[in-house]
C-alpha cells in the first residue's frame, strides 16, 4: 500500500505546472487521504532519482518552504520557484492566492 500511495503522490506532483505550487495537504485530499499530508511529505522525500518529479513545487499550507535540508540546502527551493515565476508575498512565503494550482484533472485512484 505504501508504494502505491507513493506512486499516486508522484503522479499528481508531476502534473503541477511550472509557476504553480500545491501543498502537502492538498495533494493528500486530491488522493482521498485528507489527513495524509505527512505521508505525502515522506513520499516526496523518497522520490527515486530516475523520476523527474517537481517536488520543489510542494510547500506548506501557510506558503512557507521545506526545511533547509531538502533540495540540497537553504534557498534552493526558493531559487527554483522564483526561476519558474512563482510569486512570493515576502522573503519566506509564497503568495498562495496567486500561485496555488487548482489540482489535477482527475483523481488518481488507489
Amino acid at each position: 500500500m505504501k508504494s502505491n500511495f507513493y506512486e499516486r503522490v508522484y503522479t499528481v506532483t508531476a502534473e503541477i505546472p511550472e509557476g504553480k505550487v500545491a501543498t502537502y495537504g492538498l495533494i493528500a485530499r486530491w488522493l482521498g487521504k485528507p489527513r495524509g499530508a505527512r505521508a505525502v511529505g515522506w513520499a516526496l522525500r523518497d522520490v527515486p532519482t530516475d523520476l523527474l518529479i517537481p517536488a520543489h513545487r510542494v510547500i506548506y499550507r501557510d506558503g512557507s518552504l521545506a526545511a533547509s535540508e531538502v533540495f540540497g540546502g537553504v534557498g534552493i527551493q526558493k531559487e527554483r520557484l522564483i526561476a519558474e515565476g512563482v510569486p512570493f508575498k515576502d522573503d519566506d512565503h509564497v503568495n498562495m492566492k496567486a500561485a496555488v494550482w487548482e489540482g489535477p484533472l482527475h483523481v488518481v485512484d488507489e
